[in-house]
């Protein structure tokens, strides 16, 4: 079985279709699906998909895209949030937190002010309640690893990783894991594919970012947790292994990675 270890389950796209799209990916082999929040609004809309889902856990977060309109006192809520969830076995992380410097708005010096004392702030929710990071890290590899080294969360993931080899080398020195997904599918995307090849095994985990970063087969549609035991079947071409050897290998990382998912019967 696989696990997603980064997915919007709630996102508009779905509709009311998001319990029967987790069935679907259930179905395909993948065993567990991590929702990730994205702001305050929608902390109880993750949770209960989980509750309703046997293959579905969540995170809580506020995302780098959200900020702009996210006020001081959600920081309150979230902390008050992950620490009520700590006796609720779904929840497994804070994220999708980090930084963004590609969209325009967000690369405003007030902005990018804004993203790294709410970056800052969520690192320390999920250092001092012991959880793993899933952090977003577009065009902002160095200053998440900046704030990374400052404070330092017992684990997590580096979502959707496009960086450098030292980049990468840095975040695995971190104790984080790199998420790698749809985008390695693609034959021109030349950087991505060549660190899913050349990457330590031990340091990747797979994710799809549904509904975003459909893989080639079908892009530019809606991607969707199904997708995922193909998307490993990529990564093993790409390595020149077996499907079941990046599998089980893939799915230790991901435990490493987001200890809480231990407790979930997923093989």
């Amino acid at each position: 079985m696989w696990i997603d270890t980064h997915c919007h389950l709630d996102a508009h796209e779905f509709g009311a279709e998001s319990l029967a799209v987790a069935r679907q990916g259930l179905d395909a082999g993948v065993s567990m699906i991590v929702a990730m929040a994205v702001e305050r609004g929608n902390f109880a809309a993750v949770a209960a998909l989980a509750a309703d889902a046997p293959n579905v856990s969540y995170a809580l977060g506020i995302h780098p895209i959200c900020i702009p309109q996210a006020r001081d006192e959600d920081l309150e809520v979230l902390r008050a949030a992950a620490e009520a969830a700590l006796g609720d076995p779904n929840f497994v992380g804070i994220g999708e937190i980090g930084l963004d410097f590609f969209i325009p708005l967000l690369c405003e010096p007030d902005m990018r002010a804004k993203q790294e004392r709410f970056f800052r702030e969520q690192l320390r929710i999920a250092r001092d309640l012991d959880l793993p990071v899933m952090t977003h890290v577009r065009r902002s590899q160095d200053q998440v690893l900046k704030h990374l080294r400052q404070i330092r969360p017992p684990a997590g993931i580096a979502h959707a990783f496009n960086g450098s080899f030292q980049q990468a080398k840095t975040f695995i020195d971190l104790g984080l894991h790199l998420g790698f997904g749809g985008a390695m599918t693609f034959t021109r995307a030349l950087q991505i594919r060549r660190l899913a090849t050349e990457l330590p095994l031990d340091a990747i985990v797979l994710e799809t970012d549904s509904p975003d970063i459909a893989p080639s087969w079908i892009h530019p549609g809606r991607n969707t947790p199904d997708q995922l035991p193909r998307i490993g079947a990529a990564l093993a071409e790409l390595r020149g292994m077996g499907v079941d050897e990046v599998r089980e290998a893939v799915h230790r990382n991901t435990l490493a990675a987001i200890p809480r998912l231990a407790a979930y019967p997923v093989s």
